[in-house]
């Protein structure tokens, strides 16, 4: 199946990832995940879906410092 790119506003990517809508602003600031301005910030469906897959493995407790997660 297909998937459709469209455009998310910040309040639905946080929801689409489990987090705060001031969550979702961090990881956008930081550089984390790319949005655009049309309005407001938006996120893309194809961005959202590279950023999980990137980020698989990954702890990001601190923005600053992305780390790999340790090893149970």
């Amino acid at each position: 199946m297909e998937t459709v790119n469209r455009l998310h506003p910040i309040s639905e990517v946080a929801e689409l990832l489990g987090v705060s809508k001031n969550d979702a602003y961090d990881l956008v600031r930081h550089g984390h995940i790319q949005a655009l301005k049309l309005g407001r910030l938006k996120v893309s469906t194809f961005e959202l879906d590279d950023f999980m897959k990137r980020s698989a493995g990954k702890d990001f407790s601190d923005l600053e410092n992305v780390k790999e997660l340790e090893r149970w």
